[in-house]
């Protein structure tokens, strides 16, 4: 597989959204979940397996570089845009990557409206942006606890503090 193919995986919002009409209209479980995915890690790929086990289909939501540094500050992302959506696409389990540049994914997920809104377990329902969406076009939101201690957050600050 190469380059070529996994960039066929990244696809543009009104891509996004007719794969979410397609999905609807056959009768497929369309799952979303989405994130920064800066420094991919194993908690990174717990979630997104257990995300695909829940439908036929998944599609990643992923923040660009200029949506990271309104969330995470300035220092973030450590990877950029177009470097994340590629290791994310090259997972087995992902069939598609889409970019978002607002700060929140409510837009998206309106285009897509996903049958399964998927996030970690550092959410609850009522705190899943876009839940409400969702529920509302007969979805439902998963929530996917932790199976692993990671965060890239704490990498970054493990990383830093061996610099001291």
């Amino acid at each position: 597989m190469g380059i070529q193919r996994l960039e066929k995986k990244i696809i543009d919002r009104d891509r996004a959204a007719e794969i979410g009409k397609e999905s609807r209209d056959a009768g497929k479980i369309l799952v979303f979940t989405n994130g920064c995915f800066d420094l991919v890690h194993p908690g990174h790929i717990d979630l997104l397996i257990k995300a695909r086990l829940l439908g036929d289909s998944l599609m990643v939501g992923l923040n660009t570089d200029a949506s990271v540094k309104r969330f995470k500050g300035e220092s973030r992302p450590i990877v950029d845009e177009a470097s994340r959506a590629l290791v994310i696409a090259a997972l087995e389990v992902v069939d598609w990557v889409v970019l978002f540049d607002e700060d929140t994914p409510v837009e998206l997920i309106t285009a897509v409206l996903p049958k399964i809104l998927v996030k970690g377990g550092d959410y609850t329902p009522e705190t899943v942006i876009g839940r409400d969406i969702v529920e509302a076009n007969d979805g439902r939101v998963e929530i996917i606890p932790f199976a692993m201690d990671f965060s890239t957050s704490s990498i970054i600050e493990k990383l830093t503090e061996d610099l001291d």
